[in-house]
């Protein structure tokens, strides 16, 4: 099992989510959630954490996403401490995959 995570590009990330249906993670407050994200990604929040861990296994690729990719690392090493094996931060946050032209989601 890995100690820490990994940082990433969101272009890896976006890979990932289609290849390896690695799961990924915005923290983000929810108004910024509500309108864009990254195209299928999981709202993770202190309210949603049991969510999370209802429908997300241990051995799973995670991928946290958040504002510029500063807040991230330390919700991924708190995934990587709650025993998830595979975690990732995305280098940029949702800025980042918005740079990249990546594909989003606007609206609930």
């Amino acid at each position: 099992m890995s100690e820490t995570f990994s940082e990433i590009s969101p272009e890896q990330a976006w890979q990932m989510m289609q290849n390896e249906d690695a799961v990924l993670v915005d923290i983000r407050d929810m108004v910024r959630f509500s309108h864009s994200r990254p195209e299928g990604a999981f709202h993770l929040t202190n309210q949603s954490y049991g969510k999370f861990l209802d429908e997300y296994d241990y051995d799973e690729p995670i991928i946290v996403s958040c504002y510029h990719g500063v807040s991230s690392r330390n919700t991924a090493q708190f995934l990587v401490e709650q025993g998830f094996e595979r975690v990732y931060s995305v280098k940029g946050g949702f800025d980042g995959w918005m740079r990249a032209n990546l594909p989003i989601t606007q609206g609930y």
